[in-house]
């Protein structure tokens, strides 16, 4: 493992983008990374934006969101994956066939599609000030756990409701990569910034 201590948050977002662009570039074959939303990685995609648009070379890189949080009602996408569009994948002009989609009607599928396809090759994950990563919140999920869903007790649906404009949209439930399927990645990048995180 290898601890780096940013100057700030420009530093951290720069670094971050060029670990990812560095595991895009480690091999010529299919690259899978899941890559995270959030605020953490704002940073990083406007500079990895500018690194990966127009870059055919870089067709073979295929991307996993790793948690989804539907909408209730199934009319729209759910809130990762629309995140991720806008914070990467459309400013990118990242091609559809290159975004591999994880949601509530796959998941029970998800961790043996990621195997036949090769296997994560990196994770790009944050950390909440709870010490949460991907969707596995406090009391949530087990160590042992490959992707799951997770049922939306009162707290979390406290907690998750500020992602839609309707809260009749708030979800019965989520999925995300459980632990095991997180530590079954080649290599983790895992971003902290702020001091809520120290």
């Amino acid at each position: 493992m290898k601890w780096i201590v940013a100057e700030n948050y420009g530093e951290l977002s720069e670094l971050a983008a060029e670990m990812v662009v560095g595991e895009m570039l480690t091999k010529q074959k299919r690259v899978n990374l899941a890559i995270t939303a959030g605020t953490t990685p704002i940073g990083m995609y406007e500079r990895l934006t500018a690194k990966v648009k127009g870059k055919n070379y870089l067709d073979h890189v295929h991307y996993y969101n790793f948690d989804e949080i539907p909408y209730k009602s199934g009319k729209q996408e759910g809130i990762t994956l629309s995140d991720l569009r806008r914070l990467y994948f459309s400013p990118a002009a990242i091609a559809e066939e290159q975004i591999e989609i994880l949601n509530e009607k796959n998941y029970q599928q998800h961790d043996a599609k990621i195997a036949s396809d090769g296997g994560l090759d990196a994770i790009v994950l944050g950390i909440g000030t709870d010490g949460h990563y991907c969707g596995n919140l406090p009391g949530t999920t087990r160590f042992t756990d490959f992707t799951t869903e997770v049922p939306c007790d009162e707290r979390l649906k406290k907690i998750i409701v500020g992602h839609f404009e309707d809260p009749a949209e708030n979800p019965d439930s989520y999925v995300t990569l459980g632990p095991r399927s997180v530590m079954a990645a080649k290599h983790i990048i895992l971003l902290a910034s702020g001091v809520k995180k120290k």
